[in-house]
């Protein structure tokens, strides 16, 4: 077992412990250890944008789900509740009562998404809110002291996502700037302090788009930088499953072993299988919860279209192998009723039932890459995987 100090514990408290590689692919299972606690990997993480996982009580994220981290945003957060709230309440932690750890996205992505209401330059992003139009501007410097205000034990540095697909020429000069941003994110990181209780770390993103010799270049750069994490940013975007993987794998060949990464965004449970085998111990992404509110759920034997007549009087139980209190409460005939409709309940039910098979996934990964079969576990739960029952 190889247990590494990432940085002086009086600037960070994380440590990283690989307890064992796959010896047939890049998987590994490890713990990521801080102040507040461990957090075993392969890890998925459910995004809580606005201090909530969409229809999901923090009790049933701590019991039923056991989700040891979570996920806020710094572009929503900052725009309401706003950080006098938070700031007032003690963090985000305290805000909505979540005693676990949890990760904030640095807002680079949102603004991404802002195509036509914002402004780059070399200062940063002037933007205007998606709420009421008012206009911000989001820098390097505010996105960290945000991300102080609510109080994430791991921040991310702001980036620019492109889009894709995009030109050599675009994607390398976004690529230039999100590496001069980065300084200035370390410099503001190192020269102000945490406000709450336990200190906070701050991960490091690649970029580069699609392109091999970006990538590369990218990932030298970012593993130059010796974060205590390092990100995957700039995939799932649209580029084919392929070359998300393509990327994702000469990343990882390049960025520190001894170190977690993050591969931001992703993604389908298929995606999850086979970036852990190319050497990815993080996840996050909306697909668990923002499918379950269409009716679409993942189930250990495959996924399920609840929305589909066949299950309109079914008296089967919601996941054939028990993950949570909903699969043995409730049937598919149910929560067919429920969502047709219209019930709230139906969308809370099924996004309970998602995620509980995401947490699900990433432990079995964890325990078949101890137990030494992950390779044929990960073949066997592929193909069930791609079907839909």
């Amino acid at each position: 077992m190889l247990l590494i100090d990432l940085q002086p514990s009086s600037i960070l408290s994380l440590s990283f412990t690989i307890e064992k590689t796959d010896s047939d692919s890049k998987a590994r299972a490890a713990t990521i250890e801080t102040k507040r606690g461990v957090i075993q990997t392969p890890i998925f993480m459910p995004v809580g944008t606005l201090g909530t996982v969409k229809g999901v009580h923090q009790r049933e994220l701590e019991n039923d789900i056991n989700a040891p981290i979570i996920l806020g945003n710094a572009y929503h957060l900052y725009l309401r509740p706003g950080l006098p709230i938070l700031e007032n309440a003690g963090g985000l932690h305290k805000f909505m009562n979540w005693k676990r750890f949890m990760l904030t996205d640095s807002g680079g992505y949102q603004v991404f998404s802002l195509a036509q209401t914002r402004k780059i330059s070399e200062e940063g992003v002037k933007f205007s809110s998606h709420i009421d139009g008012s206009k911000h501007f989001l820098s390097p410097e505010s996105s960290i002291d945000i991300q102080r205000s609510i109080g994430a034990d791991i921040m991310m540095a702001f980036d620019e996502c492109t889009h894709f697909p995009i030109d050599h020429g675009l994607a390398k000069k976004s690529m230039d700037l999100t590496h001069r941003w980065l300084k200035r994110c370390i410099a503001q990181f190192n020269s102000t302090q945490h406000k709450y209780e336990f200190p906070q770390n701050l991960f490091h993103i690649v970029q580069g788009s699609t392109f091999k010799d970006l990538r590369t270049e990218s990932a030298n750069f970012i593993a130059d930088q010796n974060a205590v994490g390092n990100a995957i940013g700039g995939l799932s975007v649209g580029e084919p499953a392929e070359v998300m993987y393509e990327m994702t794998e000469l990343v990882c060949e390049i960025l520190p072993a001894d170190k977690p990464r993050y591969l931001m965004g992703v993604g389908t449970p298929a995606n999850i299988l086979e970036s852990i085998a190319l050497g990815v111990d993080m996840f996050d992404c909306v697909m668990p919860t923002r499918n379950a509110r269409h009716g679409i759920l993942y189930t250990t034997e495959g996924i399920v279209n609840i929305k589909n007549e066949k299950w309109k009087n079914s008296s089967e139980s919601i996941n054939g192998q028990p993950l949570s209190f909903v699969d043995e409460y409730y049937s598919k005939g149910y929560l067919s009723h429920l969502l047709r409709s219209k019930e709230l309940l139906a969308g809370q039910i099924a996004s309970v039932n998602n995620l509980a098979f995401y947490l699900w996934l990433v432990r079995e990964a964890r325990k078949h890459i101890l137990q030494g079969d992950f390779a044929f576990w990960k073949k066997e739960m592929a193909e069930k995987l791609s079907q839909r029952l």
